[in-house]
């Protein structure tokens, strides 16, 4: 009996620990029988499904039919492959995207479905919420242990690096290195002055292992730390881990988005009360370290 992680050399996937994490060629998530003789043929009992279509918000507006289309495609088939070949738990990553653009805060899982999510990136939003559908119709008829979590902002090492792809932090990280290579100024898209939780790719690895092994409710399970960072922090602890002694520059013609979106994270904190999450200035020194030794290899 083995563990499957899905997407298991990307930014979440490749911390978790895991019998097997096959790459494309070794499994076609986008192909149904496929994933299922993988599944059958190397004995799978659990799977965490990471695997996604991603990018930044840019990506998400220019391929919105893109996104809705792979990303259903995708966690259609790791479902109904589990079912078929009689897998005993999944745990599929959602997106804080699914929440209603017009959610109240703290965000809580019983909002997931209360209204349209922001229109920027509604089409992967929507496909993210179907896996809450799916786990629970697929729970309900069939009776199959299939749970949700909802993580928050995550960044470390395989991250994506790619300017038109990436989210803040792994962007803010090349910004940062372009400015010391071409002495100029480090420039932030909007103020710097939105709050956001970020949480570090080993702590949700931490948390997904221990939803797989003990979590069995339908409801999504919400990954966040304890407090929201300024975008403006973030900012500079990347110039002091990284050595920049110039300027920062925000520019102030890119929209902020939100002032705050913090999230519900007291189910955690109750199953888990001694989980210590990893502090953002360790947690951007690991990333950045990991980024400078491994940046001729990466996704930019």
């Amino acid at each position: 009996m083995s563990l499957l992680v899905t997407g298991g050399r990307g930014l979440v996937g490749s911390a978790i620990e895991a019998d097997l994490k096959p790459t494309h060629a070794e499994l076609e998530l986008m192909d149904l029988d496929a994933v299922e003789t993988y599944l059958k043929a190397n004995n799978v009992s659990k799977i965490i499904h990471c695997a996604a279509k991603v990018g930044g918000i840019k990506a998400n507006m220019d391929q919105l039919g893109a996104f809705f289309y792979a990303n259903t495609i995708i966690n259609t088939n790791v479902l109904e492959g589990a079912r078929r070949s009689g897998v005993e738990k999944v745990v599929s990553f959602m997106s804080t995207c699914v929440f209603p653009d017009d959610a109240t805060y703290p965000l809580s899982p019983d909002q997931v479905h209360n209204g349209e999510p922001h229109p920027s990136n509604y089409a992967y939003a929507y496909a993210k919420r179907m896996l809450d559908v799916q786990s629970r119709a697929y729970r309900d008829q069939y009776g199959c242990n299939f749970v949700t979590v909802i993580p928050c902002n995550i960044y470390g090492p395989h991250d994506n690096y790619d300017l038109e792809n990436s989210h803040v932090i792994p962007a803010l990280i090349r910004k940062c290195e372009t400015a010391i290579k071409d002495n100029t100024d480090f420039v932030i898209w909007g103020s710097g002055k939105p709050w956001r939780e970020f949480m570090y790719s080993g702590d949700v690895a931490e948390v997904a292992t221990w939803v797989l092994n003990n979590y069995d409710s339908p409801i999504p399970f919400i990954m966040s730390p304890d407090e929201e960072v300024q975008i403006a922090t973030i900012a500079q602890s990347i110039a002091t881990v990284m050595g920049f002694n110039g300027s920062i520059v925000y520019d102030n013609s890119y929209p902020d988005g939100q002032l705050k979106k913090p999230s519900d994270n007291s189910v955690l904190k109750t199953c888990m009360p001694n989980f210590e999450f990893t502090s953002i200035q360790d947690g951007l020194t690991k990333a950045i370290d990991w980024y400078k030794e491994n940046k001729k290899d990466i996704r930019s």
